[in-house]
């Protein structure tokens, strides 16, 4: 169960988090979020796929990690087996909390409910004995406003993709070594077909916007589905 708090230097003086990986700490997923300014990072490990929330008309982008829910197939045990790590799952259990309105500065909150948190004297301080933030507190609260910042931008984003109708649904059946298949449906992707036949005006507008690059960077990451259907043979192989 969650409970947000804002972190406090005195409430939250002894609080430790646990850095380790692992199921029981929230690994276990299929995806995760991403936003269009992590595209370069993410597009060297893992597909990136575009999906509307549940009873939502806004699209988001997630890191793909598996073909079933609760699948993580670069979580080996205690180990993440990727060089990179997505800011969504890097920065847990923090989070951006805000006034009711939407506006004004972000504060950075704990979810003093999630796994992470540490107990009998586990995991890494966040305060230092003199009250001060920790260098690992620092580096947390940097990922955190570095993700809030780039979802905060992706509204722009999104909206380039509909105005040049630029998402197309995208359904893909998987038949693995051992004749099993897996299917992924209910994500969208960038339709290249219709990026190609922009014109200059509408290239060159979305180049100055910031937009091109992340389309690329996604267009990209396709390429690392074969290797994840290829860490499933091997995780089914290996037992």
């Amino acid at each position: 169960m969650t409970r947000h708090a804002p972190l406090d230097k005195n409430s939250h003086r002894d609080l430790r988090v646990r850095t380790d990986v692992g199921a029981d700490l929230g690994d276990a997923v299929m995806a995760t979020l991403t936003v269009p300014s992590e595209f370069r990072n993410i597009q060297g490990h893992f597909p990136i796929l575009f999906r509307r929330e549940a009873g939502q008309s806004d699209f988001i982008a997630v890191a793909l990690f598996g073909f079933e829910n609760g699948e993580n197939l670069f979580l080996e045990g205690d180990r993440w087996d990727a060089r990179y790590r997505p800011l969504s799952l890097a920065i847990q259990p923090f989070l951006v909390g805000r006034p009711a309105s939407g506006d004004g500065p972000g504060q950075v909150h704990i979810d003093l409910g999630h796994a992470r948190i540490g107990g009998d004297g586990d995991g890494v301080r966040l305060f230092d004995e003199n009250g001060m933030a920790t260098p690992y507190l620092e580096a947390a609260a940097e990922r955190l406003g570095a993700l809030d910042e780039g979802y905060r931008a992706s509204a722009a984003f999104f909206a380039a993709l509909r105005d040049y109708d630029l998402l197309e649904p995208f359904t893909l059946d998987i038949e693995l070594d051992d004749g099993s298949k897996n299917s992924l449906v209910g994500f969208h992707i960038i339709d290249e077909a219709k990026l190609r036949a922009l014109d200059a005006a509408a290239l060159g507008r979305l180049h100055g916007e910031g937009h091109l690059m992340p389309i690329f960077m996604a267009l990209a990451s396709l390429s690392q589905i074969s290797e994840l259907a290829a860490r499933k043979n091997r995780r089914m192989r290996d037992g």
